[in-house]
Formats: structure tokens, sequence, C-alpha cells
């Protein structure tokens, strides 16, 4: 399998992806800040997948010693640079995550659940029993369940396929086109959010995205087991994302009811 059959094959459940109802929710930054508030778990696990890839990919034990791909290790090292030590729109080195979180703040969505539910995942070992464990509805946890479930595969390859194919690419857009619609002042009462946006679809439309699909191809090379494995957590991880993106449609579908009751 080559990378042109792996994406032919997965068209479907990308199509899935793309055109599912919950983007026709959103509408205003009270949906944003419900989207967030769940959303924030991919922000999340999305730095452990970089960080698993980082060290089977680079050399981060000692005696130091080479990377086998020296161009699969800059591409990694460097997304670790910008995800985990960007600079936000003050100029202050932050990660993304928290970057995510002050952004979370401007539309008055609630951090201390998700700041409090990552405090108790500490072993990687444990991390099943611990996500089971913790105060998340049942679609988060399957999100995050099946991304520890490939981070604990050890295998860089299956890594990489949750990391490249079990992403969001039009959220960003969508949001900066409500915040712009959402009064006179919006733009500029909701800098962090726009900022972070806006780094993200810099980062990830003009850099990330091919440069990912260039490791993958690395990875497996001409092992056709290995693009067997890339394609079923690949598609596995789509899924997944599907089932948060229903959570929250349900969620924003309950909102609204529930504000039409108030009236």
């Amino acid at each position: 399998m080559k990378i042109e059959h792996l994406e032919h094959h997965l068209q479907e459940v990308r199509d899935q992806l793309k055109s599912h109802p919950l983007y026709a929710q959103l509408e205003s930054v009270e949906d944003i800040k419900i989207f967030m508030e769940s959303h924030v778990y991919a922000v999340w696990d999305f730095m452990s997948l970089l960080k698993a890839l980082q060290q089977h990919l680079t050399c981060t034990s000692l005696p130091w010693k080479p990377a086998s791909d020296a161009s699969v290790a800059r591409f990694i090292n460097e997304i670790v640079l910008e995800e985990e030590s960007d600079f936000n729109e003050l100029g202050e080195a932050k990660s993304h995550f928290e970057m995510y979180l002050d952004a979370m703040g401007e539309v008055e969505a609630d951090t201390s659940k998700v700041s409090q539910v990552i405090s108790t995942f500490t072993d990687l070992e444990k991390i099943a029993e611990q996500i089971e464990n913790a105060d998340l509805d049942q679609a988060e946890k399957d999100f995050l369940q099946f991304t520890f479930e490939a981070i604990n595969t050890q295998q860089p390859h299956i890594i990489a396929a949750a990391f490249t194919f079990g992403r969001e690419d039009l959220i960003p857009d969508m949001f900066l086109g409500i915040i712009e619609q959402s009064g006179e002042n919006g733009p500029s009462k909701y800098t962090k959010l726009s900022y972070y946006l806006k780094r993200h679809i810099e980062l990830d439309g003009d850099e990330h995205g091919p440069l990912a699909v260039k490791m993958i191809k690395a990875l497996c090379g001409s092992n056709e087991q290995k693009w067997e494995e890339v394609f079923h957590y690949s598609k596995k991880a789509l899924e997944r994302r599907i089932g948060l993106w229903d959570s929250i449609a349900k969620k924003l579908t309950e909102n609204k009811d529930n504000l039409v009751d108030a009236l």
C-alpha cells in the first residue's frame, strides 16, 4: 500500500468527518464555548502523541546517538518547538495547550475541569483505568483511550497514524468566521482565540500536514503490514473524532433547547 492508496481508502470516513452536522450547529460564541470544553482534550492528547513520537524518532536518552532518520527527527523537533513553546499574541513563550486554555477563558469556557482531569493522569501503565475513572463523558473517554492505546503499542508508525490522520482541519476557519460576525468588537474582544486559530492554520496547513505525510512514508517504507496497521489506526482515529463530534453536537442541541425553554 502507498500513501495514495491509504488516503483513498480513508476518504469515506474523512468525508463523514468533513460533512458532520456539528459544523452547521456552530453559530455563536456560546457554541464555541461548549465546543472548546470538550475539544480541549483533543488539544491535550495531541501533545502526548507528539512527545511519544519524539521519544521514538529522536534521541532523548544518554549517551546520545544519531537518529535513524535525521529529516524525520527534525520534523518532530520542529513541531515540539512550536507546540510546546511557541510565542503567544504577546510574545510570551507558551505551549499551544496553554494558549488554548487562555482562549477558553476569553469565551468564558470552564478550564477548571480539564485541569483537574489531566492532573489525575499520572502513569502511562495505568492511564486506561485513570481515563475510565475520570469525570468525562463516554465520547471523551473513548477518544483518549484510543490515543493511549496507540501510544502503548510503542510502534512509531501507529502513533504517527493517530497523529497524522486523526485531526480536523475545518474548525479554525469556521471559528474565525463566527468571531468576525460576533459584533463590532468581536475580533478585538477575542484576541487570544483569534491568534491561536490563525497560528493553527498557518502551521498545520503550510508546514505540518505535508511533513507528517512524509513521516508516514518514511516509517512504513515498503512494509505492507505497517501500511495496513496505519490504515487501521488512522480509520479508528477518524471514527473516534466523529464520536467526539457526535457528543458535542448533542450538547449544543441540548443547550439550545434549554435556551428556548427558558424564554
